[in-house]
């Protein structure tokens, strides 16, 4: 060890099992049976743990399902919109698609769409109704969907009134796709509600046709109906909406039942048919209207998140009953949901476990929502489940996670990384509406602060400006309080259904160069934007009072509700200033989802995470420290780093090469100042740790 120098500082698993082809035996036409047969159940968390093939055992019904009404059934009773609501409806999507809308010039670019004519020519054909004339109502709600799904842009959505808001129709199992060694697709089924039976049906089973339509062109045909910014987004919500779909965002399902053509456990084809079901979806995180810092720092894609709440109140009733029905909600004391699994005090947001894999034993982090009321107490659970994982590796997966705080996305980068984060800042679109909401709002009145945008939109009409300046939401002082706090490797995998502040995430992991990304797709869900609804545009209008008595925001009928990309967001970085919206985030590294993977708790692609986790170094830098009087004595044991560089209070104190452990003192210290020590590995900036003494 070297001597004390005295410095002054100034105020194992196996090869997964393949299936082989099965045998094929005379079509079975059956009918399932309900909750009160028995059927496999699926325990863990959020679109997590599998079920095993053909496992079955009697358990109660899930109560979403038990609750569940048939889709006709519940169809008779919707529809009393008026000609004048929805004459005031398609006015009021107009006002925010051409006033408010940020992509409306990349979207009629990148996809040669029109949605305000469309808007046009549906509001002059409805001056010409009368109310005895006017259409069925679910048919302006399917032409007023198509508008807003046409821009490809799940973040601009019409939001259906009662009786559809709330409600989800599903069908009581999950399909996923694998690939197999020849890179063939397949569709298995993966869950099932639990107590629903049918023969040879369960998690294993193979579905070869939807209603007669070859199941691959089912997926596509319906994915180009709920359309996603590229090709993967597409296939991805098309899959997932054949059997769960959110009525507040999607039109109901135009068939009373599927019938679902499938190879059953035992190899025999088989075919059922299934009736649509509406059951009242668990409630949202938060009041996205009402004003505060929660409802304006979204980034949320509303179709992921409630079909991630249904996904629980169908299948993972145990992350429900330790909610107590609070999406996102933060408990009192850490549960675990699993035997393996940490506890934590948001199960419904986190998982994390240790994952062995042929290359050695990591942590795994799942991620399933940055949904939450408090972005502070997400980043600290997150440190503290990464800090009782293994620190020689951690994955983290953010797959089929549609987003939520920006801030909570954001303030998480930096526990992984020795850089200063640089949160990606944002645009209005010029418009006259956009600077009087800016213009109300610069000087902070009601605790959202436009301020950064109001001087660029003030002058947009001089300089022709298509885009106000630039500037973060999230706080660059919150985005970099704590600094890294896990050193080991990291390894992000990613999917088409990362949206949102999670195309964030995922923008500013590989901007910030944090680790590796891993996607089971070949892109993100391209999702990039702060988004508001139709109420909290119109209460920033209104708040605080006086109201604005010639605000253009009308109140929307029935529950009725429309949301809009209101603020872009931009790369930093290498690709500084380019959206992510339609781009969105490409991994370095790509695996095709198994067989395995999908019935076996994700078993190949952990491994795949693993051998790339193996492939990097693993470093540490170890502080500690003591007092005597004023003299604070530091001491450095590392590994993987051959220079620290100290500082106190952020002023340079030291720069030391190490070739071992070294002892530092360093005089004139008080008590609470920050010490930060930087670790280098041939020059470049690798590791870095804070405490305060």
């Amino acid at each position: 060890m070297s001597q004390p120098r005295t410095i002054k500082a100034t105020p194992k698993k196996t090869a997964a099992k393949r299936t082989p082809a099965r045998r094929r035996a005379a079509t079975k036409t059956t009918s399932a049976k309900g909750a009160s047969a028995k059927g496999t159940s699926a325990k863990g968390t959020a679109a997590e743990v599998k079920t095993p093939a053909g496992k079955r055992a009697a358990a109660k019904p899930a109560s979403a399902a038990a609750a569940a009404v048939p889709l006709a059934t519940f169809l008779g009773s919707a529809g009393s919109l008026t000609l004048e609501q929805r004459r005031l409806l398609v006015d009021q999507a107009l006002l925010l698609l051409s006033e408010n809308y940020v992509h409306l010039p990349l979207k009629v670019a990148m996809h040669a769409v029109n949605p305000l004519q469309r808007l046009r020519v549906l509001r002059a054909r409805m001056a010409r109704q009368t109310p005895a004339t006017m259409g069925e109502e679910w048919l302006f709600h399917r032409e007023m969907s198509s508008v807003f799904h046409s821009v490809r842009d799940l973040h601009t959505n019409y939001l259906l009134p009662v009786p559809f808001a709330g409600k989800v129709a599903f069908l009581p199992f999950m399909i996923e796709k694998c690939y197999d060694a020849a890179g063939a697709e397949h569709y298995l089924i993966t869950r099932t509600v639990t107590g629903y039976q049918a023969p040879q049906f369960g998690p294993g089973a193979e579905v070869t046709h939807w209603n007669g339509t070859p199941i691959a062109r089912a997926v596509a045909l319906n994915g180009a109906v709920f359309a996603g910014s590229n090709d993967a987004a597409n296939l991805a919500r098309g899959l997932e909406s054949l059997t769960l779909r959110p009525l507040v965002i999607q039109a109901p399902p135009d068939e009373d039942w599927v019938r679902l053509t499938y190879i059953g456990l035992d190899g025999s084809d088989q075919e059922l048919r299934e009736e649509w079901k509406v059951a009242t979806n668990l409630p949202p995180m938060t009041d996205l209207d009402a004003i505060s810092e929660v409802s304006a720092s979204m980034g949320l894609d509303l179709d992921s998140d409630e079909k991630s709440r249904a996904k629980k109140a169908l299948y993972v009733r145990e992350v429900v009953e330790l909610e107590r029905g609070r999406s996102s909600a933060e408990l009192a004391a850490p549960a675990a949901v699993a035997g393996a699994d940490l506890p934590t005090t948001m199960p419904g947001v986190f998982r994390a476990r240790e994952v062995v894999t042929p290359s050695g034993t990591f942590g795994q982090l799942r991620i399933f929502t940055f949904s939450v009321q408090d972005p502070v107490a997400f980043r600290d659970e997150f440190v503290r489940l990464a800090a009782a994982l293994p620190q020689n590796g951690l994955i983290v997966d953010v797959r089929d996670n549609g987003g939520g705080h920006i801030f909570a996305s954001e303030f998480t980068l930096q526990t992984m990384t020795p850089r200063r984060i640089a949160p990606e800042p944002v645009q209005f679109v010029s418009s006259p509406l956009n600077l009087r909401i800016c213009r109300r709002h610069k000087d902070n009145p009601a605790g959202i602060d436009l301020g950064p945008w109001f001087e660029s939109l003030d002058l947009a009409i001089e300089t022709g400006a298509q885009f106000s300046a630039a500037s973060p939401i999230t706080p660059e002082s919150g985005a970099n309080d704590i600094g890294q706090t896990y050193l080991g490797p990291v390894v992000l995998i990613t999917d088409a259904r990362v949206y949102s502040a999670t195309d964030i995430f995922a923008a500013g992991f590989a901007d910030h160069e944090i680790g590796t990304i891993l996607g089971v797709d070949d892109n993100t869900g391209a999702g990039g934007a702060n988004v508001w609804t139709h109420g909290l545009l119109a209460t920033l209008l209104n708040e605080p009072p006086p109201p604005d008595e010639t605000s253009p925001y009308v109140a929307l009928p029935n529950g009725a509700n429309l949301r809009v990309a209101i603020r872009r967001t931009l790369r930093v970085g290498k690709l500084a200033g380019t959206p992510v919206e339609d781009l969105g985030v490409k991994p370095q590294e790509t695996h095709r989802m198994t067989q395995a993977d999908l019935l076996e708790g994700n078993v190949d692609l952990l491994n795949r995470a693993g051998e790339l986790l193996a492939a990097q170094p693993v470093r540490r830098l170890d502080l500690t420290t003591s007092f005597s009087g004023t003299t604070l004595t530091v001491a450095i044991d590392a590994q993987g780093i051959d220079r620290v560089d100290l500082y106190v209070d952020d002023r340079p104190i030291s720069s030391e090469d190490l070739t071992g452990p070294v002892s530092i003192d360093i005089l004139e210290v008080t008590s609470g100042q920050l010490l930060r020590a930087d670790g280098y590995d041939a020059g470049k900036l690798v590791a870095s740790r804070r405490r305060t003494v």
